[in-house]
């Protein structure tokens, strides 16, 4: 099968990256929408992009309605967010804060979810997550009629817990992938995690 995109509207093209780009990684942003009521969202148009700058980029569309969503919004005003690597075990929480509300209503207010403060950073961090990265803005692209926005964050402050954290056989820092337990996303309304991590040397 191959397929001419030029064939394909907006939408089914949609669909058939996000069946192909797999797994895709979750940036769960959170944001603040005004004295400390926190904006929480995942988006699986996510990735790194450079480290020098430690720059991080998502991607972000349109509420349903057209209006610019909240972590676009608060960003905008408030120049910081904290982007946390998910685990598997927390794939219904995400799903829950992929809900559409009114600006300024909290998705932390119904979760369980906590937030712990962020040493050296503004914002808070939340409890639950093992990687959180506490970022500010540091450049916005528009792309397309809609428009999607582009969001270039940089990363100031990296908390990474101490549960996750082991030595290599060179006594250098290494994450251990396999309880981090990241949570991927798939096509529709599918999640994956990690299986047992595996090592290749690479050429020389």
């Amino acid at each position: 099968m191959q397929l001419n995109f030029s064939d394909f509207s907006a939408i089914q093209r949609y669909h058939l990256m996000t069946q192909t780009i797999i797994p895709r990684p979750i940036a769960w942003a959170l944001t603040d929408s005004g004295d400390e009521n926190y904006n929480l969202a995942p988006f699986s148009y996510f990735t790194a992009v450079s480290s020098d700058p430690a720059l991080l980029m998502i991607s972000v569309g349109k509420k349903p309605n057209g209006d610019n969503k909240d972590t676009l919004t608060n960003i905008l005003k408030n120049k910081q967010m904290v982007i946390h690597i998910a685990s598997a075990d927390q794939a219904e929480l995400v799903t829950q804060t992929a809900a559409t509300l009114a600006h300024g209503q909290s998705e932390l207010a119904n979760s369980g979810l906590t937030t712990a403060a962020f040493e050296d950073f503004p914002l808070p961090r939340l409890a639950q997550c093992d990687i959180a990265y506490g970022c500010e803005l540091y450049e916005i692209k528009e792309l397309g009629d809609v428009p999607q926005t582009l969001i270039f964050v940089e990363v100031k402050q990296l908390y990474i817990s101490d549960a996750v954290v082991v030595k290599d056989d060179k006594d250098r820092m290494k994450i251990a992938a396999d309880k981090v337990k990241p949570l991927a996303r798939l096509g529709g309304g599918e999640y994956a995690s990690i299986t047992a991590p595996f090592s290749l040397q690479r050429p020389a």
